[in-house]
């Protein structure tokens, strides 16, 4: 399994810091908004539910080698 992509929209990020409480070792709060802490991670469910959880649907996840969109599902 390949690694995912995660991105977060911080023009549509409004800070509820749900990403933040789901996955602490992948988002941080800066300036009121949410930023990945890196770009590329292992496969990891927190990741998809960050993703599925976002109030504003800010935080997308993709496939790396693919980039079918994992999360959040249309």
């Amino acid at each position: 399994m390949s690694d995912w992509s995660v991105a977060v929209d911080r023009a549509a990020c409004i800070g509820a810091s749900v990403c933040a409480n789901y996955a602490p070792g992948l988002f941080v709060l800066e300036a009121g908004k949410s930023s990945p802490r890196v770009s590329n991670t292992a496969p990891d469910e927190a990741v998809l539910d960050a993703a599925e959880t976002c109030p504003v649907s800010a935080i997308t996840v993709h496939d790396a080698a693919s980039g079918a969109l994992l999360a959040p599902e249309e």
